[in-house]
């Protein structure tokens, strides 16, 4: 059973369906059948749960530079040229008030 979760959490799988709370839920279970020890299963729930973050950070990298390639892709304006060009919108209605 341990060798299952940390394959599962190796190919990614674990980090985007398992949360921290079923991690330890698991774990304690299995140190309640005996199948680990005390130390043993806070070990694991610790390694399970750091691994998990770190697939989700890779997650949200390559997500993050999806959207931006696509965004380049499409031509479309980032949020500071959208600023910039309100501001210069800003500046040229103040001169035609004038």
């Amino acid at each position: 059973m341990q060798d299952l979760l940390k394959k599962a959490f190796s190919l990614g799988i674990g980090a985007l369906l398992v949360s921290k709370d079923k991690i330890e839920e698991v774990v304690n279970e299995l140190v309640k059948k005996g199948e680990l020890g005390q130390e043993e299963g806070k070990n694991l729930a610790n390694e399970l749960i750091e691994k998990g973050e770190a697939s989700m950070h890779e997650v949200e990298s390559k997500i993050e530079k999806i959207v931006k390639s696509v965004t380049e892709k499409l031509s479309l304006p980032t949020r500071k040229e959208l600023n910039e060009l309100k501001s210069e919108i800003e500046q040229l209605k103040e001169k035609l008030n004038k």
